[in-house]
């Protein structure tokens, strides 16, 4: 498995000179960044501006030298107008594809204790995402905000979970429960057992865009 991101802070250092620049992830992540910002207009001054990031940060993961964390790539999809997922795109593959495990790329933060496993190839244009989410336990997972009209639906297959979204007041859920909620408000997820927690979430858009 590849995993992107493990550590809160911005990692530098993550391109390889042995890696294949066809399959790596940062440089795929690196291409499709420059592709959307240019094919919109914008500089990388106004994406900075738009995302909240830093100019020195988008330029790093432009050249596939750098590798950022989850939360900053919501940052800048949202900012682009565009699903997580479009950033991370590789050729679109035809026909019936197989997502083995041991071969899927894992995206992950605060040191492994929060992991995204993507459920669906990286191929293209689409309105519904699927991942499979491990939370460490009694770890709280902050979400900014995504893109206006996104909605999250998710079930508790392990553990027991605590949901907030915007103003909303706590949900908690128990293995087996299911819920839909605004994903365009910050929200969380808090792990509320001593060992990990696993949820199956269904990301819809309004609009397909890649």
């Amino acid at each position: 498995m590849t995993t992107l991101a493990l550590d809160e802070n911005f990692q530098t250092g993550a391109y390889s000179e042995n890696s294949d620049p066809a399959n790596d992830l940062p440089a795929i992540l690196g291409r499709n960044l420059r592709r959307l910002r240019t094919r919109q207009g914008h500089s990388l001054e106004r994406l900075a501006k738009l995302a909240g990031v830093s100019r020195a940060m988008l330029s790093q993961i432009e050249t596939g030298k750098s590798a950022p964390t989850v939360s900053i790539l919501w940052k800048i999809a949202t900012a682009l107008g565009v699903p997580f997922a479009t950033l991370l795109d590789s050729q679109r593959v035809q026909g019936t594809v197989v997502l083995r495990r041991d071969k899927a790329k894992i995206l992950g933060l605060a040191g492994g204790r929060f992991t995204s496993r993507a459920l669906f190839p990286f191929d293209g244009e689409r309105k519904v995402e699927f991942y499979e989410l491990r939370i460490g336990a009694g770890h709280l997972e902050r979400a900014d905000a995504h893109a206006p009209g996104t909605i999250e639906n998710l079930v508790l297959v392990k553990g027991r979970v605590e949901i907030r979204t915007g103003q909303e007041p706590a949900t908690v859920l128990e293995e087996g429960d299911a819920i839909l909620f605004e994903a365009d408000a910050p929200h969380s997820y808090r792990n509320l057992t001593e060992s990990e927690a696993v949820i199956y979430l269904v990301m819809t858009y309004v609009e397909t865009v890649g």
